[in-house]
């Protein structure tokens, strides 16, 4: 295997904010992080990617920034970090950093300066845009937070854009200023021997300057999957908002930054109408990202069909493009939940997902938790801290049920704070913490370190071709290929017994992953949430 250690890697994340807290305020930090690497190392993953973590006044927990070259004080400091990356490197993970380019919080230095006039230094550094005659915004653009995507500021008389929170202003990319800034503070974190960046919404840093309506989405056509369905932000068509074509050259820029510091990676989060292109277009050749994943796998749609088809089209559709698969991250309902409705064995069922997650063809993020089986944790409405949440409650919840506290030990803290956790931890999360399951060698921890650890030394997994099987009934069912190696996939993520001819001749079954699939006569026979893997 002569790829480079992202292409086909692991990417264990952290939300630095629920991992571990060593100082007893609630709030977990850097040097929990830290202390709890081994534990990431040993599940035999490459990379960690860290949430934000720089300083910011939290109003959506980090992703609103105030310093891009500053520690928040709750998570420690700059000191912090370089222990943590000697510390990661020293075990073998590489480092991914979260970078929130498109927007500042409102507290940033630069906005509290462009808001002052209209002809001051940073005038032109934000999105400003006069009103309508009558007052109202300048269009119909709209926040995915609610409401409209425009504030009034009475200093400058105009509107400012915000893609989220009125408090989370987005910077103008069409000036190069703009541009050239970011860019240095990316070449900050580089510097401090930082391995990569997770881009957040990587295809919402231009907006198109003529600021037209957006469209509505045909009543009878699919909606977009950036946000809940409840969400009036999935009612248009956002042709002018974001994924401008003039990104693509923000982001040639960015890459040859990267290529200035080998073995360094890119990769993008994408939410857009047509996400599947928009991958595409953004890991095209080795001048943009190294990789990019979008939400299909990360919203509610789920099963056999919905899977077998969101694979068919990254197939066909995505060309030379690298994609990042993820079932489970900070911003969705935890996968075992989202797709679990029914489920009588949740523990085999977070076991099959792993499976499913590590044969596809690509990179993987694995979220904190999900080696665990970890559900949605229950977090009441006057515990909610999520401001996306609060808006949208009650038919969606918000984004805290999936960012509980991690849960390493039985105990009423869980062995991640001595103080009042900032979030309520679930007793089911508890009941499924790391020292519990570490003692089981059949646990949900030990199988999915097991299917990790295993997964890493096969060629065809890691970096082989994919080519999806038809008519193979309700298993997924794909063949992995290298030069050097060929490997059957089969999943069943139902919960009935899948029995179907097989597709095609096969030799062993490989026992080591530890899952029930099995070869009877002619058919390839999968119990309830199993899989198997074949040796070709």
């Amino acid at each position: 295997m002569t790829q480079p250690w992202w292409k086909g890697g692991i990417i264990y994340q952290i939300y630095p904010r629920s991992f571990l807290d060593t100082n007893g305020d609630g709030i977990g930090d850097l040097r929990g992080v830290t202390e709890k690497l081994p534990y990431v190392a040993s599940l035999g993953v490459d990379a960690i990617w860290l949430s934000p973590f720089f300083t910011s006044p939290m109003k959506d927990f980090g992703y609103d920034v105030s310093d891009y070259r500053g520690v928040d004080p709750m998570f420690g400091d700059m000191a912090d970090y370089q222990t943590l990356v000697r510390e990661a490197h020293r075990l073998g993970l590489k480092v991914i950093v979260d970078q929130v380019l498109s927007h500042t919080s409102d507290v940033h230095p630069w906005f509290e300066e462009s808001r002052q006039s209209r002809d001051n230094p940073k005038a032109d550094w934000f999105v400003w845009a006069d009103p309508k005659p009558d007052g109202t915004p300048p269009n119909n653009w709209l926040s995915i937070f609610g409401g409209s995507a425009w504030t009034w500021d009475s200093r400058r008389a105009q509107y400012y854009l915000h893609n989220f929170l009125a408090s989370q202003p987005d910077l103008n990319f069409h000036n190069p200023e703009v541009r050239r800034a970011q860019l240095d503070n990316m070449r900050f974190w580089l510097d401090m021997g930082t391995d990569g960046f997770r881009l957040d919404t990587v295809n919402f840093y231009y907006h198109s300057q003529g600021l037209e309506d957006n469209p509505p989405v045909p009543a009878d056509q699919p909606r977009t999957f950036v946000a809940s369905g409840v969400n009036p932000y999935t009612y248009q068509r956002h042709v002018y908002d974001l994924s401008q074509p003039e990104n693509l050259d923000f982001l040639a820029d960015l890459r040859r930054l990267m290529d200035h510091y080998p073995d360094t990676t890119l990769v993008g989060e994408i939410g857009d109408d047509k996400p599947l292109e928009r991958m595409a277009e953004y890991t095209r050749g080795n001048g943009r990202l190294h990789m990019a994943y979008s939400f299909d796998l990360l919203s509610d749609r789920h099963g056999p069909d919905w899977v077998g088809d969101v694979v068919r089209r990254f197939q066909h559709g995505l060309g030379e493009g690298w994609p990042c698969w993820a079932l489970s991250n900070h911003d969705v309902a935890r996968v075992v939940t989202r797709w679990g409705e029914g489920v009588d064995d949740p523990a085999a069922y977070a076991r099959v997902l792993m499976a499913l997650l590590l044969s596809l063809r690509g990179s993987v993020s694995m979220y904190q938790g999900e080696e665990l089986g970890l559900p949605e944790a229950r977090v009441p409405f006057e515990a909610l801290q999520d401001p996306y949440g609060i808006e949208f409650w009650p038919e969606f919840k918000g984004r805290d049920g999936c960012r509980t506290p991690m849960p390493w030990t039985p105990e009423p803290g869980a062995g991640f704070t001595t103080g009042d956790p900032w979030l309520p931890i679930d007793p089911a999360h508890r009941e499924l913490s790391v020292q519990g399951q570490e003692q089981d060698p059949d646990s949900t921890l030990n199988r999915v370190r097991k299917l990790i650890q295993w997964r890493q030394q096969q060629p065809a997994l890691v970096e082989g071709d994919l080519e999806l099987l038809e008519d193979t009934g309700d298993a997924l069912c794909w063949i992995r290929r290298t030069d050097e190696q060929r490997l059957l996939v089969a999943v069943n993520l139902t919960g009935s017994e899948i029995r179907t001819p097989l597709p095609l001749a096969v030799g062993r079954v490989v026992s080591d992953p530890g899952f029930e699939g099995r070869i009877e006569g002619g058919d390839l026979v999968l119990p309830p949430y199993q899989a198997l893997f074949a040796e070709l």
